[in-house]
């Protein structure tokens, strides 16, 4: 669709609409959350490495006593990955929050996120002995169910307020204690820094003091029943998890990339539910969620943001245009690796009315198949973190630890993305006939 057939009404809502979501691109907070989970994403695809390797790949040639002896590494991998992650994300959504306001020092930041984090957390836990079936209250112990998973909203919303609190506090200039030029710079930059992370800490431990003694729960607690789990019930849904993964892709046609809502919406709340998936099987476990952040970009994200690869097929296949053919080949190679700005940038997608519509709706098709096979038990549920570079086939085969259905049905899904983009594609063509005196 070229701009001459786009009526000045429509332009003028388009460019409203593209200047919104630009600015929602750059939205602090947004953009923060993004660089701080971008940062911490390959531990997670190390955890399910390691969950891959625990549970398919040492059962293969190990057992009994050899094999849980070998198994001890990857449940050290997990400690130190899933069941911090809560613990990884409230530094780095502080790093990236401080770092995007251009705060002189986002470490201190860091440093004010963790503590404040720790504050927060219950005075008191009730446990289980090994071997007791009563439970029994202990003190001065962090659980792996607060620091890891479960803790993961927590997380950001202390990270992100424990800096602005801190940042704010700190561009008070009384509050500044100076010590001349003659001092090192850190030793420096940690002294003009006392009083506001003293007053920063103090606040939150208010905070605690008050939620502790008046309505005998925590912060971390409160988050996670009170937001998280709603947020997750709502969004990781398939409805939930179809309409904002679709408005993202939609963004994406308008030049804009899908992130700016998945990245920031719905991807936490997919990576919970990766996370307590790859926990379960490492445990022997039922696996607790189909929808997760390696099922979505798995089932819908094939070639890239729209499943392009169907596209690139199709292209190949029944295409006139040699401009068309051209872009297809510069685009393959990145494709297979689900890099697929070159196709949607080259063809280009974005802005073209007739590719726009298979592009939101085929990843959607595919996620629901995807779903559906999974409900009735005909694939196994995604359990080990990938990259999401990882090529097709082998994503399939490799999230679902070594399932070929799942390969099958991956299969299905291009297959029938091809003939879903080809009609669309030859409007396409038509469109780019017209546009250019053929008819």
């Amino acid at each position: 669709m070229s701009d001459s057939n786009i009526t000045p009404k429509m332009q003028s809502f388009v460019d409203k609409f593209v200047e919104f979501s630009a600015r929602l691109a750059n939205q602090v907070h947004l953009r923060s959350l993004r660089d701080a989970f971008a940062a911490v994403m390959p531990i997670f695809i190390l955890a399910g490495l390691a969950v891959l390797i625990n549970n398919v790949v040492f059962p293969w040639v190990l057992e009994g006593e050899t094999l849980a002896r070998f198994k001890v590494w990857g449940e050290a991998v997990i400690n130190g990955t899933l069941n911090i992650a809560a613990l990884l994300i409230a530094p780095m959504t502080a790093w990236s929050l401080a770092r995007n306001k251009n705060f002189d020092n986002p470490v201190s930041a860091v440093v004010i996120a963790i503590s404040s984090f720790i504050i927060m957390m219950p005075m008191q836990l009730d446990v289980v002995p090994a071997g007791g079936k009563a439970t029994v209250s202990v003190t001065q112990m962090l659980a792996f169910t607060n620091i890891g998973t479960t803790g993961i909203f927590a997380g950001v919303i202390i990270g992100l307020l424990s800096t602005e609190l801190f940042i704010r506090v700190a561009s008070v200039k009384k509050f500044a204690i100076s010590l001349g030029e003659n001092v090192p710079s850190a030793v420096g930059q940690s002294f003009s820094s006392l009083i506001p992370a003293i007053i920063t800490l103090s606040l939150f431990a208010i905070v605690a003091a008050l939620l502790a003694n008046l309505l005998h729960t925590d912060l971390i607690h409160l988050i996670t029943t009170l937001i998280q789990q709603p947020l997750r019930q709502i969004n990781t849904s398939l409805p939930g998890t179809l309409f904002i993964y679709s408005f993202g892709n939609f963004l994406f046609t308008l030049g804009i990339h899908q992130t700016v809502v998945n990245g920031v919406i719905l991807e936490p709340l997919l990576l919970i539910n990766t996370n307590e998936n790859m926990l379960a099987f490492a445990n022997g476990q039922p696996i607790p969620h189909i929808i997760n952040s390696i099922f979505v970009p798995t089932f819908g994200m094939i070639g890239g943001t729209g499943s392009t690869l169907s596209l690139l097929i199709a292209i190949f296949i029944f295409a006139k245009q040699q401009s068309a053919k051209q872009v297809a080949r510069l685009a393959i190679s990145p494709g297979l690796f689900n890099i697929n700005e070159p196709v949607i940038f080259g063809l280009p997608i974005v802005f073209n009315l007739p590719l726009m519509i298979p592009f939101v709706l085929l990843p959607a098709l595919g996620i629901w198949f995807a779903w559906l096979c999974t409900t009735l038990g005909w694939i196994s549920r995604c359990v080990v973190m990938i990259p999401w570079t990882t090529p097709p086939i082998l994503s399939a085969w490799l999230a679902t630890a070594g399932d070929w259905r799942a390969v099958v049905v991956q299969l299905i899904i291009i297959i029938f993305g091809v003939f879903f983009y080809l009609p669309f594609l030859k409007i396409a063509e038509r469109v780019a006939l017209r546009n250019n005196g053929i008819d």
